[in-house]
């Protein structure tokens, strides 16, 4: 058991205290029961005596969960520690954290008061919240900032006082990683008694250091690590769980393990990203979009052939279906061959080199190339021997103005322009089409596809036109959505029966 490592989520109360990011009960009873089928060992619920809604919420969780141990916060104020047993009445295993700050800029400034009423207070509340809990977990803040040698001296006699988890702090996220390590071995060679608790890490990302300085109090003796889903908390943020659990597993050598699904670590970071409306950012280890996306061309060709060329992961692990070729300008003939076969497109080289110039021209426009923007450019050779062909568009536009079009066509070969002017871009591109193409044809239909891919997504327009007593079907797309519409015009009138 020595080598296991202990999970202890606290989304949903250092987390939940980022602005804007507050939950109501209900949500917070979501996330609660993803952590528990995410398999962590400890849920913070919350800080009853804050708010009567953070009481609320740690009783509700307490009824919702089963066999994680549900934890409050406190001070060391006997009050907070009474409501902080109330609220957690209905846990079926319960547990009070309670502390103070031992920094001397904590002491002296926060407290106004010295190094031995702090260790009297922090006994104190470990033995008042022992009358009401067997489990009692001691956070000595801004342990990161404390001396160590003092820091030893509090954490012996909270052991001695009850504690049964005590809690290291990196408040301020200070420390570098061999720092905080060595606070972490100090206390297991200097403290007696230390054997008989759990030392947990909690650390803070201020400096980009909290990841690394949790494995670093790992690998020096800690077993409990504090985390957040995604990494989310006050400033900067908390220690990322996805991060400390998928670093274990990917080192077996070093014998550590925790009780985490891994599997289910996708599912609980969209959960907490949507209800606290904190997007993660892309290229955010194990959990950003990017994390398993692959750009570059030369990535791309490695990760086709073998994914361990640049995967360390198995997407599968953390519950995505597969890592990702993303197609751009950077990519490859055998990145697009590859999304082709996925689409069930098989080319010969000679279309394959004609398609990926039509590719390139697209991935210069664009940030990123979709499955339909593939489709679309397989199905788009159709269009090189049409008798009509669009040459070029030019639209202005704008608020308190008439919209003007000019365009340029192909007719069999033969080369015209017109201009027009409409109610509004595409009327005004469709009129100049007419002038050149003159017919009596009617738009009976005219759908633009939804854009849900950004604003430089290609648009994909379907019309229907009749002409002659018959109605004719066209397509267009292109990454401006008005020459799309005059594409789509145009592929109407190729159709018609002349």
């Amino acid at each position: 058991m020595e080598n296991r490592l202990f999970v202890f989520d606290t989304t949903l109360r250092d987390g939940e205290q980022v602005p804007g990011c507050q939950l109501n009960t209900v949500e917070k009873i979501q996330v609660a029961k993803a952590l528990e089928a995410l398999g962590v060992d400890v849920i913070e619920a919350g800080f009853p005596v804050s708010s009567p809604g953070d009481f609320n919420s740690v009783v509700e969780i307490s009824k919702a969960v089963t066999w994680p141990v549900v934890c409050a916060l406190t001070r060391a104020v006997e009050k907070d520690i009474e409501v902080a047993a109330e609220a957690l009445r209905h846990a079926k295993r319960k547990r009070i954290h309670t502390g103070i700050g031992t920094s001397d800029v904590h002491i002296r400034y926060k407290f106004n008061s010295n190094r031995d009423e702090i260790i009297e207070r922090a006994v104190a509340a470990v033995k008042h919240a022992r009358r009401f809990v067997e489990d009692v977990e001691f956070y000595a803040e801004d342990a990161g900032r404390t001396d160590n040698e003092y820091l030893a001296r509090v954490v012996e006699a909270v052991i001695k006082a009850g504690a049964t988890v005590v809690n290291i702090p990196d408040t301020t996220g200070y420390c570098l990683p061999s720092e905080y390590g060595a606070k972490i071995r100090y206390l297991m060679e200097h403290v007696d008694g230390i054997g008989k608790v759990i030392l947990s890490t909690h650390c803070h990302n201020d400096l980009g250091m909290a990841t690394a300085n949790t494995v670093a109090g790992v690998l020096n003796g800690a077993r409990q690590v504090e985390v957040t889903v995604n990494g989310i908390g006050e400033r900067a943020g908390n220690t990322a769980l996805e991060e400390v659990a998928m670093i274990f597993k990917s080192h077996p050598g070093l014998g550590i393990s925790t009780n985490v699904n891994t599997r289910k670590i996708s599912a609980a970071s969209r959960l907490v990203s949507n209800l606290m409306n904190m997007p993660v950012q892309p290229n955010k280890a194990v959990v950003g979009r990017n994390a398993f996306a692959h750009s570059s061309g030369i990535h791309q060709d490695g990760v086709l052939k073998n994914v361990q060329t640049y995967e360390i992961i198995d997407p599968h692990e953390v519950g995505i279906d597969d890592s990702e070729i993303i197609l751009t300008a950077r990519s490859g003939r055998a990145a697009l061959r590859n999304r082709l076969a996925a689409l069930g497109i098989q080319l010969k080289d000679s279309m394959l080199d004609k398609l990926y110039e039509g590719f390139l021209r697209l991935a210069d426009k664009k940030k990123e190339i979709t499955d339909d923007d593939i489709l679309v450019l397989a199905g788009a050779d159709r269009s090189y021997n049409h008798r009509i062909r669009l040459d070029y568009l030019q639209v202005t536009s704008g608020v308190g103005v008439r919209s003007v079009a000019s365009l340029g066509l192909s007719v069999a070969g033969e080369k015209f322009e017109a201009a027009a002017t409409g109610n509004g871009p595409v009327d005004a591109a469709i009129k100049a089409l007419k002038k050149i193409v003159n017919r009596h044809m009617t738009l009976k239909e005219f759908t633009i596809q939804a854009l849900n891919k950004g604003s430089d997504d290609v648009g994909k327009v379907h019309m229907q036109v009749e002409y002659d007593n018959h109605i004719y079907y066209g397509f267009g797309a292109n990454t401006d959505i008005i020459a799309a519409s005059v594409e789509a015009y145009i592929d109407c009138i190729n159709k018609f029966k002349m």
